[in-house]
Order: structure tokens, then sequence, then C-alpha cells
């Protein structure tokens, strides 16, 4: 099956924005409860190649594999300066799924929105179980596509009424409140310190270049403040102040991976929380941290990508959409790779998904 990216458009206009992303929140927090129970699920940390020229950036892979299942792959590409230089978003992506037993692809998609709904959607997962469930106030910095979906996914969990808005590049801070406009919430523009002291839950999703954070004043906040840190991606990129992680407790998506490239590359292990699958299968265990400042530690990792993959493939055969693509090679001898497969038209069959 090919998803589109006109596709998955037309899955979440039939569907719904906000039954889209509630699905996704199902999905992701049925999978993240099984795979801390123990689920045959492996998702190792990513890699891939930082760029410097000619345009600074990051093209990386994320796979995730459920064994006897399917594995699926995220090619995923990071570039800053897209959206002002080449009119391109920040973040681009293509996913495959892979059938676990005979390696047949059998989905390929782009993961644009994919991945703006999955982090939404983790951020939301976390808070649900940190923040305090009064949480009206929402801060955002950093007003780029991610801050869409982070509003969004917070917005059907919580009371939210108001938004407070911080972004250094004025375009992007003027077209937020249009941008999010379907949510019917106050949105203002509000300083950093303004955004601590006001809100109750606060996400970061900057460009922020390596060793120029923090994003955050490093005092200020509200006692029972809750953070979605969602920027940090490099070593050495981190938007938080280390006073603030201090004085918080750190909960990350993916332990190793956030230890190397997330906010948690600024502590020693003993100040690592558990992870967000603990968070999920176990929330009883951290009412205590409602009341505490909290970080969710968001580095985003293929689990979250397979179950937003499940989401928009179940939706799709509801609705009819998808196409069927010949694109893989099925030699009509197996042992001999010159050989032809002609389908029923007498034509070259090079590959099907």
């Amino acid at each position: 099956m090919l998803l589109t990216a006109e596709e998955i458009r037309l899955i979440v206009d039939k569907v719904g924005r906000d039954q889209v992303m509630r699905r996704i929140i199902e999905q992701l927090t049925t999978d993240l409860r099984c795979s801390f129970e123990g689920a045959p699920f492996t998702s190792p940390s990513r890699s891939g190649f930082e760029r410097e020229m000619p345009a600074r950036g990051v093209l990386e892979w994320m796979p995730h594999r459920r064994a006897g299942d399917s594995a699926t792959v995220k090619l995923v590409s990071y570039s800053p300066a897209n959206p002002d230089e080449f009119r391109l978003p920040t973040i681009l992506g293509t996913i495959a799924r892979v059938d676990d037993l005979t390696g047949r692809t059998t989905v390929l998609a782009d993961a644009l929105l994919l991945t703006a709904l999955r982090t939404g959607a983790a951020s939301a997962i976390a808070s649900r179980v940190l923040a305090s469930p009064e949480s009206h106030v929402v801060g955002v910095v950093g007003t780029g596509a991610q801050s869409v979906t982070q509003v969004h996914a917070l917005s059907l969990l919580f009371p939210i009424t108001q938004v407070l808005a911080w972004d250094t590049v004025p375009a992007h801070l003027a077209s937020f409140a249009n941008r999010v406009a379907f949510l019917g919430l106050d949105v203002r523009p509000a300083t950093p310190q303004d955004l601590l002291s006001q809100a109750d839950i606060i996400c970061t999703a900057t460009s922020v270049g390596v060793g120029a954070g923090p994003v955050l004043p490093d005092r200020g906040w509200k006692e029972h403040l809750h953070v979605n840190a969602v920027g940090a991606d490099l070593i050495g990129k981190t938007e938080l102040p280390r006073a603030l992680l201090d004085a918080a407790l750190v909960f990350p998506d993916h332990r190793e991976q956030a230890a190397s490239e997330g906010e948690c590359q600024q502590l020693p292990p003993h100040q690592i929380g558990p992870s967000l699958d603990e968070l999920c299968a176990r929330p009883e265990a951290f009412q205590d941290a409602i009341d505490r400042l909290t970080v969710f530690d968001s580095t985003g990792f293929a689990l979250e990508d397979h179950s937003a993959l499940d989401v928009f493939v179940e939706a799709a055969e509801e609705l009819g959409l998808g196409t069927d693509l010949a694109f893989e090679c099925r030699p009509q001898d197996p042992l001999d790779p010159y050989s032809r497969h002609l389908d029923a038209g007498g034509s070259p069959d090079s590959l099907r998904a």
C-alpha cells in the first residue's frame, strides 16, 4: 500500500483532526504499555548523518520491530533552513513497513504529518500522567510546525483556555494564532519569563543551534509546571537550563537516545527518571509528580512512528484509500535475479507492495 501525502490529508479530512489525534494517542498509549510489559518490541536509538554544507541539518533512520509481525523504518531529515530558504517544512520523511516473516515491503507513506502528530501525541500522553489535570494555560516556545500538534494534542486531554507563545522569528510568531485557530483558544504572544510564571504546561520545540540554548530562563516557574522538551535532537543541542532540570523530575521517551541527544545529556544517570513506557504502564506510581516540576524529554523514537502508521493504515482500509503499487522485484525464478516476472497484462512486474 502506498499512502501519498494527498491520501494522508484526505484521511484527516474524512476522519477529522480530533479523531485522528485521539486514535494516535490511544494506539501509542497501548503500544507503550505493551512494550513495558514485555511485548516483543525493539526500538534501537536512531542513527544518521549530520551535515554542515550546503545547509545545516540531519539525515536519520529510525527502526522499530515487532517480532513475528512487522518492522517500520522511517527516513527523516531535519533542515532548519527549509522554511525560509526553500519554502519546505523543517522535518521531512518517508516511512516504510516490512513484513517480519518475508521482508516484503507492505506499506510506504509520507511521514511529514505522521511525525508531527505522533510527537504531539507523545507529549500529551506524558502530560496526562505528569501535569495537573486542571492545566488551563499552555506555553509554547518555538512556533513552527511541531507547535501546532503539540497544542492540539494537549487540548484534547486538558481544559486548555489560553496559549502563550514565543518565537525568535517574528513571522512565525505572527502566523501562529491563525494556524491553531481551529482550536478556538485565546492565543497571545508572551516572553519566555511570562511563560514560566503563568503556564501550567510548556512545550519547547525550537531550532536552537548546538550550544546556543537554553530557550527558557533558569528561575521563576510555577511549582507544578510540566515541560515537554521536544527540540533537543542533536548532541550538544539543548533547550532547557540546567537549573530547571536539576529541580525537576525528568522522564525521557527513550532513555538511551535521550541521554545521547536529548535534555538528559545534561544530566548524570541517577537524575534520569523512568521512560515513557513505564509512565503509561504504571501511571498511579507517579501521582505525586503532579504537584512537582516535571520534564518530559521527547526525542522521538520509531515505536511512535509505528503506532501512528497503524492508525493511518487502518483508516485507509476503512475508507478504501491507499494505492497498490508494483515496485518490488519478484523474479519468475527466485534463484535467478535476471529472470523476469510478467503480470497479467504482459508487462514486467518489478515490484508489488
